[in-house]
């Protein structure tokens, strides 16, 4: 049976579609959640992500080998993210890290949880750590920055500029939204990350994506380790060369009733539909402010100033990443 969140429950609740299915994509006023987001208020439901838990003498150490952050030291307390890359370098999984002194805690995009399992338990050999499926006790729960919400005594929390990230025992999930809500849903959250250019695995990655296209050197990506499966294609591209296809923001023509969905052909505008694709959408949202926007995936040798479409939506592009 699929995951459904208790806080579906609640007055007004619309589920969420792919990926985000099982949890709330509002509560009825899309645009008042994103306001409350924006002002440090709300909580937001993201008990449908996967937790993964790691521990042992060895876990930071191990994890160093193995993902493209450098985590060998990393401070109690401290959050961090971090990706796993195949051979070629493409981006397989996404982690959302903090370590509490025992147990490295880390969120995953739902419907991954398994395989990164699968992964780590592969490559534990000789090293003192125990990898665990935490999903069934903890619900990951968003608060956003400048929230003066508390965190529970004894739950793990990543802070980081965009809010904090708790790792909440489920059985608390309800009562804690009841204390310290309102309830938001994930696309209010969503807006937001697109208006932040934050990319997100299976929406801004396909099955070719490098680190570089996102912009995730730096934030995901520690250019002075090595030692990680891909880091060979990391490092060529950065010191030698440019990557394929580069991250760019949207803004979108607010006359159009639809948006443009995940996939949709971005083109040159002046060839019109009928042009060449150069890219597609990544994630599109009506944000409060800024009207209709998207995050798309376009070529690297697109001009910066060129308008684009996107299916038929005109759309000028703000970059994210250098071409």
């Amino acid at each position: 049976m699929s995951y459904k969140s208790p806080l579906l429950s609640l007055p007004g609740a619309v589920p969420a579609e792919a990926p985000d299915e099982g949890v709330a994509a509002h509560y009825g006023d899309l645009f008042r959640e994103q306001r409350t987001l924006a002002d440090g208020g709300g909580v937001v439901d993201l008990s449908h992500r996967g937790v993964v838990t790691v521990t042992g003498e060895d876990r930071l150490s191990w994890l160093h080998l193995l993902i493209t952050q450098h985590v060998s030291e990393l401070e109690p307390g401290r959050a961090t993210e971090a990706l796993i890359l195949s051979a070629n370098g493409h981006i397989e999984h996404a982690l959302y890290l903090v370590d509490d002194g025992a147990t490295v805690w880390m969120h995953v995009e739902p419907g991954t949880k398994e395989a990164l399992i699968a992964y780590l338990e592969s490559m534990k050999f000789f090293y003192r750590v125990e990898v665990a499926d935490a999903t069934a006790e903890y619900a990951v729960v968003h608060l956003p920055a400048g929230s003066i919400a508390e965190a529970p005594e004894g739950v793990a929390v990543r802070e980081t500029a965009y809010g904090r990230d708790l790792f909440l025992p489920r059985g608390e999930l309800e009562s804690y939204a009841a204390s310290h809500g309102p309830a938001v849903g994930v696309l209010a959250l969503e807006a937001l990350r697109v208006e932040a250019h934050r990319p997100r695995l299976g929406l801004e990655t396909d099955h070719r994506t490098i680190p570089h296209e996102l912009g995730w050197i730096g934030t995901a990506v520690h250019l002075q380790k090595g030692c990680y499966r891909g880091q060979e294609t990391v490092a060529r591209v950065h010191n030698l060369g440019k990557p394929p296809r580069r991250l760019v923001f949207l803004h979108l023509d607010g006359s159009e009733v639809h948006l443009p969905g995940h996939g949709t052909p971005v083109r040159l505008a002046k060839d019109g539909e009928e042009g060449r694709q150069l890219g597609f959408v990544t994630t599109s949202a009506r944000h409060h402010e800024l009207g209709p926007i998207a995050l798309a995936l376009v070529k690297r040798n697109v001009p910066v100033d060129a308008e684009l479409i996107a299916g038929d939506t005109a759309a000028a592009q703000e970059t994210v990443v250098e071409p």
